[in-house]
């Protein structure tokens, strides 16, 4: 690979992760402002649902009952040991293309819910999305980021592909 295309590669990155963690530490500040207090608002027919929530737990509120102390060694310590891994992983498998695109969207929108959790205690979700009784948790913009991270992340190792 020559230089030029690895430094834009690794703009991309960059440019992947920055942008996941502003755009979910905004939207966060903006349901913590404008939707805490208040009553729930529907689009689409229903189909996209915005309210304020703050989640104490992990995924879907999983830990939520935990003693405090638990639930911040599992949350904060072991996510933050996680993350670091799966950075040390990426760089020693010299990841690249897509895998590289959807560890880093996978990354940055852990280490912003990881932030919450540090500093907060809590994580802002606001989205809910579905049709009639089938819909989603309660989400947030970096859950979308691990979801999509994910997602990207094993069809790039599927297709064989680093580009």
């Amino acid at each position: 690979m020559n230089m030029a295309r690895r430094w834009t590669g690794r703009l991309v990155l960059f440019l992947a992760v920055v942008g996941t963690i502003g755009c979910d530490r905004v939207t966060k500040h903006v349901a913590a402002t404008t939707l805490a207090g208040s009553a729930g608002r529907s689009y689409l027919g229903d189909t996209v649902r915005i309210g304020y929530a703050e989640n104490r737990g992990g995924f879907l509120s999983v830990g939520d009952g935990l003693a405090p102390g638990l639930r911040a060694a599992i949350l904060t310590v072991a996510t933050g040991v996680i993350l670091l891994a799966l950075i040390v992983v990426a760089v020693r498998r010299r990841l690249s293309g897509w895998p590289a695109l959807g560890l880093a969207l996978f990354v940055a929108g852990g280490l912003s819910n990881w932030i919450d959790r540090v500093t907060q205690g809590r994580v802002v979700d606001f989205l809910n999305v579905g049709v009639g009784p089938l819909r989603t948790g309660v989400f947030n913009v970096a859950d979308l980021a691990i979801m999509l991270g994910a997602l990207v992340f094993a069809w790039g190792e599927l297709a064989g592909s680093d580009s």
